[in-house]
């Protein structure tokens, strides 16, 4: 099964977050519903960037280094390249 790591921006602060899904839309669509506790108070938040993995072993590794100093700085510079 195909999983995603997924980058959003909330429109309020304009803060990143970052997570995995195996179905983007879907998980988007429940950060915007307010279902998710992290992001809830952080809408309406926007999809910026994903990435596609094969496992979700790989997805979840992916996402550990964009929550690091050094992974932190490269997700900045895939936004800003890919992002819309």
């Amino acid at each position: 099964m195909t999983h995603w790591v997924y980058v959003l921006r909330s429109a309020k602060d304009g803060k990143l977050y970052t997570g995995i899904s195996s179905n983007v839309e879907r998980r988007v669509a429940e950060h915007n519903r307010g279902s998710v506790p992290a992001t809830r108070f952080r809408r309406p938040l926007v999809l910026l960037y994903t990435e596609e993995f094969s496992s979700r072993a790989e997805a979840m590794a992916r996402e550990r280094y964009f929550k690091t100093p050094e992974g932190g700085a490269l997700k900045q510079r895939l936004v800003r390249e890919f992002g819309p």
